[in-house]
């Protein structure tokens, strides 16, 4: 029953986005701008895209509060990964001492100079 919710879930999903991509654009983002002309008149509830960009809305809340209470009450039991429990440890590998020698000892020291262009 999980695996056939989500799978609804995602085909509502990708037929919402693409009912709202195919939607015309009429510049009014969040009530700014845009002419009110066609807000709310019949041809404008009625049309088509908006119907089915409210219900694909719906249906997407819906689907995801019944796959929310599907795997809040699935019981499968906990089961935990033991095999790198028994693995067994290793110390990691310690440097040895290094020795860094000046590549010429007879040069003065730069103090963290930058060397001019030549």
């Amino acid at each position: 029953m999980f695996t056939f919710l989500l799978i609804v879930q995602t085909i509502v999903a990708v037929a919402l986005c693409t009912v709202i991509l195919l939607q015309r654009s009429e510049g009014g983002g969040l009530g700014v701008g845009g002419s009110s002309a066609g807000f709310m008149t019949a041809r404008g509830a009625a049309d088509f895209l908006s119907r089915a960009t409210s219900w694909l809305g719906g249906a997407f809340i819906i689907l995801c509060i019944a796959l929310a209470a599907i795997a809040g009450t699935r019981n499968d039991g906990q089961s935990i990964d033991a095999s790198i429990a028994n693995a067994p440890i290793q110390a990691p590998a310690q440097p040895g001492p290094t020795q860094t020698a000046p590549a010429n000892p007879a040069a003065p020291a730069d103090n963290g100079a930058v060397p001019l262009a030549q």
